[in-house]
């Protein structure tokens, strides 16, 4: 269980480096007028970014389905319930109707 919670920590780390590496290019970039150095760190960054927001998102729908289980292992009769309406209603929106 320890290894699955050390991914999205991992994850956010390595992003936090790669937006500083990222600034770091961006910065030296421009002040040695390198664009190709420059174009490179915005974009080191914008990757930074965009993995601590994967592992953010991870985070929150880990704790969604970890309470999505909890609630159907204590509510099972009512969560196959649910599933079963749900079923239902998907069924009669998605199935052809019969003319006739």
């Amino acid at each position: 269980m320890s290894e699955d919670k050390a991914t999205p920590i991992e994850n956010k780390a390595e992003g936090i480096m790669d937006e500083g590496v990222g600034r770091l290019k961006d910065a030296a970039g421009g002040l040695t007028g390198n664009m190709g150095m420059q174009a490179e760190g915005k974009v080191d960054q914008l990757a930074g970014m965009a993995r601590q927001e994967f592992a953010d998102l991870y985070e929150e729908g880990e704790g969604k389905v970890e309470r999505a289980v909890t609630f159907v292992r204590e509510r099972p009769l009512f969560s196959l319930g649910i599933a079963a309406a749900l079923g239902t209603i998907v069924g009669l929106i998605f199935m052809p109707r019969r003319k006739g």
